[in-house]
């Protein structure tokens, strides 16, 4: 029977253990020294790590542990969207409520552990100490506001994304926000940051002590499965995402992408795809509309068969209230167009007799600056995607999504317009 002195030496020396026992068995030895780091540390620290690694599963178990551990600090903790903060919050509020932390807490304290928060952006439990009215663990999203805000801790985690790469506007932001948060943690508090790199200019330029594990490092992936993946994504996207790395963009066409909120403004507009008949290839959809010379576009990508996505094309249409959908016929002989045309959806078959780079460079290169992609809660940006259009030039090896994307305005500038006679009929 384990005494209350072996427990506490478990959780100082192997708390992935105690994590592995409630059913995260994919972490390792790695995880065991991230978690220590962000429970027992005290100076700030950065980690950078691959997509896939774990990062934000380590945070939401040691923010179980420090509620348990020091029941009297405040943390806090923000991430890009509200959206992304409520998913640790349950994920946090979860392992609070296993067995495993309730024995934990009984040992230690001699009392049932209870949860008196546990909301999408708070977690407090009957172990809180003091008469303050703030939760032990508070979420916060980018766009939340930071005054009056206080913390023992402040854990940052995928603040910088694909926005940062593609937008200045959004880099200031986000280094703003950062640099708040030195006013935000208490004396003597710290400040632990994890994500991936986007940009040279990003904010993890401000962020000290990093330590970096890219794809090659923490063996939880195999070489095949690392193939696998660049193959699935643009060069930039695995970069960033895997090896942790920026690819300059000198020779890009397309930089500083835009972006919109209010999805009403694609209605009436009209859809374009890009079809996948297996292969390499992606399938890419774009849904565009433009209004007052600015083209507001949804662009979606799939690594799949166009068989395979159209129920969910046909579905955002709909959803949208896009009007047709334009589709080339060269190689399927209207196999597609006649596909959406049973799915009850007006379809435009046409065939392509454009240079695909002479295609790209003309209309979207040149409309780029008005271009703007939607990016909301309801629908959130495609980031795959839009960095497949950042990263493209003439020996790009793919370029479904600007195809898709120069094609759809096209489209609309080629299409026929309304006829109107003088006089009586």
């Amino acid at each position: 029977m384990p005494t209350r002195a072996d427990l506490i030496d478990l959780v100082y020396d192997c708390p992935v253990d105690i994590a592995v026992r409630l059913g995260f068995d994919k972490l390792t030895s790695l995880h065991n020294e991230w978690i220590k780091d962000m429970v027992f540390g005290t100076d700030d620290e950065t980690i950078q790590a691959h997509r896939g690694s774990f990062k934000t599963t380590c945070l939401g178990i040691s923010f179980a542990f420090i509620i348990v551990l020091f029941p009297g600090l405040r943390s806090m903790f923000l991430r890009k969207t509200d959206d992304d903060v409520a998913e640790v919050m349950a994920a946090t509020a979860n392992v609070l409520q296993t067995d495993y932390f309730r024995g934990i807490v009984r040992m230690l304290y001699g009392v049932e552990l209870e949860l008196t928060r546990a909301t999408q952006s708070s977690v407090s439990t009957n172990l809180k100490q003091g008469v303050s009215g703030a939760p032990q663990l508070l979420g916060l999203g980018c766009g939340g506001s930071l005054t009056g805000k206080h913390a023992d801790r402040v854990f940052t985690d995928d603040i910088v994304n694909v926005k940062d790469r593609v937008s200045a506007a959004e880099r200031e932001r986000i280094k703003l926000i950062y640099q708040e948060l030195q006013n935000i943690r208490n004396r003597g508090g710290r400040i632990f940051s994890t994500g991936t790199p986007w940009h040279k200019d990003d904010a993890f330029q401000l962020m000290p002590n990093i330590r970096r594990w890219d794809c090659w490092q923490t063996g939880l992936m195999s070489r095949e499965e690392i193939e696998q993946v660049r193959a699935s994504m643009s060069p930039s996207l695995f970069a960033a995402n895997y090896e942790l790395k920026h690819i300059a963009d000198e020779d890009a066409m397309f930089t500083n992408a835009k972006f919109f909120k209010e999805p009403e403004l694609l209605r009436d507009g009209i859809g374009h795809i890009d079809a996948s008949y297996g292969g390499a290839d992606f399938t890419a959809f774009t849904a565009i509309c433009n209004r007052g010379g600015i083209w507001y576009c949804l662009i979606r990508m799939w690594h799949k068969h166009v068989d395979d996505c159209l129920d969910e094309i046909i579905g955002i249409c709909k959803a949208l209230r896009i009007g047709s959908i334009h589709c080339e016929m060269n190689a399927d002989k209207g196999y597609l167009r006649k596909g959406i045309l049973k799915r009850g959806r007006p379809c435009v078959g046409y065939q392509e007799k454009e240079n695909k780079y002479l295609k790209i460079s003309t209309h979207l290169r040149s409309e780029w600056a008005n271009v703007r992609f939607l990016d909301c809660d309801e629908y959130p940006l495609d980031a795959e995607a839009l960095n497949q259009v950042l990263d493209y030039n003439e020996n790009a090896a793919h370029d479904d999504m600007p195809d898709s994307l120069a094609s759809a305005i096209r489209q609309w500038e080629n299409r026929p317009g309304i006829k109107t006679f003088k006089g009586g009929i």
